[in-house]
């Protein structure tokens, strides 16, 4: 009666088995393509953040404002009122306008009070200014404010002199 019992338990167990292995080849073959896919995505995906990263170094790198020529700038007209109709279109205080040609807020107000006149690459900035919009500036005030606060954080970071001790005589 043992061996009868034990060779029915081996048949149940053999059966089982290959109705197991029914079931699980097909999981497993999906199990390898999905695998290969995750992969391949993965691979993509890797291929799409450097690409990206790419284009944010070129963007970081090239300056917002459109090239201006010297003789563009020279021809250009600069009067006061056209200085202030820049700016207001713009929507920028003078302190924003100073920012983003360059120079201190002084110097935008006294070109707007007719007391002195944009020259060199200031001019050339303001030219360049002429031909952008509201987001275009936003976006220059935004990265220079970026950059200004990188580049007080690493001094910051450099810490200050070291004072030095009085020795005891």
């Amino acid at each position: 009666m043992a061996k009868l019992e034990t060779v029915m338990k081996e048949a149940i167990a053999r059966g089982a088995r290959r109705q197991l292995r029914l079931v699980v080849t097909p999981l497993r073959r999906e199990v390898v393509r999905l695998r290969r896919r995750v992969a391949e995505l993965h691979g993509t995906v890797t291929t799409l953040r450097q690409t990206a990263a790419s284009w944010k170094r070129k963007m970081d790198a090239s300056p917002l404002t459109p090239p201006v020529s010297e003789a563009e700038a020279k021809a250009a007209r600069l009067s006061p009122r056209l200085i202030a109709s820049l700016r207001r279109r713009l929507g920028l205080s003078q302190m924003a306008l100073a920012r983003a040609v360059g120079v201190s807020a002084p110097a935008v107000a006294h070109w707007e009070a007719g007391a002195s006149t944009p020259t060199g690459q200031n001019r050339v900035n303001l030219v360049a200014l002429r031909k952008l919009g509201k987001r275009e500036v936003t976006e220059l005030l935004g990265r220079r404010a970026k950059e200004t606060a990188s580049r007080t954080a690493r001094t910051r970071k450099r810490g200050g002199r070291k004072r030095r001790q009085r020795s005891k005589r």
